[in-house]
């Protein structure tokens, strides 16, 4: 379907004298999956729904194809929501929650029948037209919020934690799911989530959302390998992020950083800054190697312990210099290579250590986290 562009200037709500949403600038173009990340309290709801209008903004433009719209009430936008309880009628059947929108539409009883036919069609529910709500699990109750959402042919569909309540082996799979029918379905997806596995799984963009203020967009490639914060690296995924001190770039643009008494080389992030930063890399970019291993960017260490978790081993290692780290290692099924209290040497490759200016401590950044706003 042609159209779908959604784009957030300068966009502000408040609630009393708390700033839920604080002035955020997004541009999500026509037919993207597009996901709002961040724990509770980061605004990334209270921005989906200003999108669908069920929150007026208090300043900005909520921009539809081109079209401001956001003083237009709900039921005028070419917008659709799938609530993460999927409110469906408990009392009428799968095809009429399905076909329920079509009530309002100028649309004969042949047409309604064969759109709700393609709809649950579309996602994989034919046969199910008799059954109730209650007849159905979990799954299939989320697959017909989305067909009633989707006969509607909307430009936009919104999602606010749809699989919030579905166990975890089922969400997997739906997550899937879902990404496969908006390519098929080819229209823009805005999807609100807390869960970074889930966003880094469907998303074509993300947003990571931090007090009603956008840390980051980018792909998920882009916001993992390469988060432009220390926020952004400590909430997405899982990040060792230390405090260091840079002694500025050398002549070939790598940043030479200092922990505890060693020097380390880093090519990527903030390299010009000096002062007080903070390092960061993902635990199955660390290397472990035999202890005495000399060369750049190695630190003696220690083996803390080591959990089995199936197809990978966590190892906690504490540096000579004092930090703690956590690495990742594949399992390879030849048991676990470290017992407790080993000394080994910690590599850290150049190109996956990154250097980003220190905004406060961690027990600062974990704070940040909090519900400091509406949700």
């Amino acid at each position: 379907m042609a159209g779908g562009e959604v784009v957030l200037v300068d966009l502000v709500k408040r609630f009393a004298d708390v700033t839920a949403v604080g002035g955020i600038n997004l541009d999500m173009p026509p037919g993207e999956f597009f996901s709002l990340l961040g724990p509770s309290g980061c605004g990334k709801t209270t921005t989906l729904r200003c999108i669908a209008g069920f929150e007026r903004p208090d300043e900005g433009q909520i921009l539809l194809d081109g079209v401001d719209m956001a003083q237009t009430p709900p039921h005028k936008r070419n917008v659709n929501t799938v609530f993460q309880n999927y409110a469906l009628f408990p009392h009428l059947t799968v095809a009429d929650n399905v076909g329920f929108g079509l009530r309002y539409k100028d649309v004969s009883k042949t047409d309604a029948k064969k759109k709700i036919s393609d709809a649950l069609a579309l996602v994989r529910l034919e046969g199910y037209e008799k059954r109730r709500p209650s007849q159905l699990s979990g799954g299939q109750q989320q697959r017909v919020a989305l067909a009633r959402a989707l006969i509607l042919n909307p430009a936009v569909l919104l999602l606010d934690e749809p699989l919030g309540a579905l166990d975890a082996k089922l969400r997997k799979a739906l997550q899937i799911e879902l990404k496969s029918l908006q390519q098929e379905v080819g229209i823009t997806f805005i999807y609100v989530t807390h869960d970074q596995e889930e966003a880094l799984t469907m998303s074509d963009r993300l947003a990571v959302m931090s007090n009603g203020r956008v840390e980051q967009v980018g792909t998920p490639s882009e916001v993992y390998e390469e988060p432009a914060t220390a926020y952004v690296a400590d909430f997405l995924g899982v990040s060792n992020l230390m405090d260091a001190t840079s002694v500025g770039s050398e002549a070939d643009g790598r940043a030479r950083v200092r922990l505890g008494e060693f020097d380390l080389v880093a090519t990527k992030g903030d390299v010009d800054i000096r002062g007080d930063v903070k390092i960061t890399i993902r635990p199955e970019r660390v290397r472990l190697e035999e202890h005495g291993t000399s060369g750049e960017n190695r630190i003696p260490g220690m083996i803390e312990r080591v959990v089995y978790v199936g197809s990978t081993l966590q190892v906690i290692v504490h540096l000579a210099p004092g930090q703690t780290l956590q690495v990742w290692m594949q399992n390879e099924g030849e048991g676990i290579p470290f017992e407790q209290g080993t000394p080994i040497t910690v590599h850290f490759p150049t190109d996956a250590l990154r250097v980003l200016l220190d905004t406060g401590s961690l027990e600062e950044l974990h704070r940040m986290e909090e519900p400091l706003a509406a949700p």
